[in-house]
């Protein structure tokens, strides 16, 4: 028997949950780096859409998440995302500064949703419709699925323009996360402005003065 695409499969899943609701999906990227931003992303999709290729970001290749991404901004009713920076990160902790990031990206949603699904184990705080966290529901529900790509496009291309100004550290290559690479050159070089203070081992290292 042939098994259903994946994108189906996260259809149907997200049809028994909420029916034929107005949903909007969202996701973030960037918690675990230790550098550069997160990037929250809300994504309202047209229902019956046939969505080829949709999945957790993490399991789909850089070419597909890109031509889905471009797709997305496209044809979804509506979508959002916004950045919090490494200091906000550092002044509230990277829990708030998501949650506070995807309530942000909800709000500038030009289409209301009836129902917002949260990838994780939070709902958002200040979300007045109702809400469901679903734990890995990127690879789960559709419209988490689409906001996941959202967001992880949106931050790795941040991190890849960021590369030109502090080039030394790779940050195109490994877009913040605790490579062996990026952990020689923070040894080797200390942080830059765009590392977390708040992280280990980033706290441990000589900070810069401004």
């Amino acid at each position: 028997m042939k098994r259903a695409a994946a994108w189906s499969r996260l259809a149907r899943a997200e049809t028994r949950l909420v029916g034929e609701a107005v949903v909007a999906g969202v996701d973030e990227a960037g918690r675990g780096p230790l550098a550069g931003p997160v990037v929250a992303a809300a994504v309202v999709l047209a229902r019956g859409g046939r969505w080829q290729g949709l999945d957790d970001s993490k399991k789909v290749e850089p070419e597909t998440r890109l031509a889905l991404f471009a797709r997305v901004v496209v044809e979804a009713r509506a979508f959002a995302w916004t950045v919090i920076g490494p200091r906000g990160i550092d002044f509230s902790n990277i829990r708030r500064a998501s949650l506070r990031a995807m309530r942000r990206s909800v709000d500038k949603l030009t289409v209301r949703p009836d129902v917002v699904l949260v990838d994780g184990l939070d709902e958002i705080p200040g979300v007045t419709c109702r809400q469901h966290a679903i734990v890995d529901g990127d690879a789960r529900l559709l419209s988490i699925a689409a906001a996941s790509i959202v967001a992880k496009v949106v931050r790795d291309r941040i991190m890849e323009r960021l590369d030109r100004v502090w080039p030394q550290y790779g940050f195109a290559r490994h877009k913040g996360y605790a490579t062996r690479e990026h952990l020689e050159a923070l040894a080797r070089l200390g942080p830059c402005p765009l590392h977390r203070y708040s992280y280990s081992p980033v706290c441990v290292q000589e900070l810069p003065l401004e």
